[in-house]
């Protein structure tokens, strides 16, 4: 199917949810419930908010059928739901090169499923990261970097590096698991090696754009939220 739209988003939804289990057994963690809501329902939320009407879900094969069944085509939202599977938990990066025939020649957004937002700041960041070149970080400062990808700045609060889940965290900012790319991303994805854990891994690719000085950090404000909800505390805490 050819896709003409510009503004095109991903939400990765696949993964085993293991930090989760046993409630992940039987179903996806971005099937739980978040008060009265599937988790899934928040970061869609948030890509429509950005201006995406066209995304593609990526998740497993035996998830896929629910996730139809419970938002079919979008069309319900005024948006084009598709999906696609991912084989096995290769990383996040790995999204790009499933999503390359949708991706086309367009810049795209991608979003972790089990990632929560709110806030207006956000949105219109990301309908602005879509006339930016190169790509477009979301960071949030966090008192336990350790679990995420840091960014560590310099005196002039310019990035110098990024690190994943690094022991001694140069810095409280996290990136949060919202970013946009242009369509060079699938390029440096084919060229990417899995990482020791056996993933290709997204920050890798962040790595490349801030080498390349194309890449932006917008680092959100008191009046955005952000949850990661992966595990037992973070869920209970959205």
């Amino acid at each position: 199917m050819t896709i003409n739209e510009i503004k095109k988003g991903i939400l990765l939804a696949g993964g085993n949810g293991s930090r989760l289990n046993p409630i992940t057994l039987g179903t996806s963690k971005q099937l739980l419930p978040i008060y009265n809501k599937p988790t899934i329902y928040y970061p869609l939320t948030t890509l429509m908010l950005g201006g995406i009407q066209n995304v593609l879900i990526i998740t497993t094969k035996k998830d896929k059928e629910n996730y139809i069944n419970l938002l079919g085509n979008g069309s319900k939202w005024g948006m084009k739901i598709h999906y696609a599977i991912q084989e096995k938990p290769n990383g996040i990066a790995e999204a790009f090169l499933i999503a390359e025939d949708f991706i086309e020649k367009d810049k795209v957004s991608l979003i972790l499923g089990d990632n929560l937002f709110f806030g207006q700041e956000l949105s219109n960041l990301l309908i602005k990261s879509f006339s930016t070149n190169g790509a477009s970080i979301f960071a949030y400062p966090v008192n336990d970097p350790s679990r995420y990808g840091v960014i560590e700045f310099d005196k002039n609060f310019k990035a110098k590096s990024i690190v994943e889940k690094p022991k001694n965290p140069k810095s409280k900012y996290a990136i949060t698991g919202l970013y946009t790319f242009d369509n060079k991303v699938i390029d440096y994805c084919k060229n990417l090696k899995p990482s020791k854990r056996g993933e290709l891994e997204i920050t890798e690719i962040q790595k490349i754009y801030l080498k390349n000085k194309e890449l932006n950090i917008k680092v959100l404000g008191r009046a955005t939220g952000w949850f990661d909800t992966g595990t037992f505390d973070s869920l209970h805490e959205a």
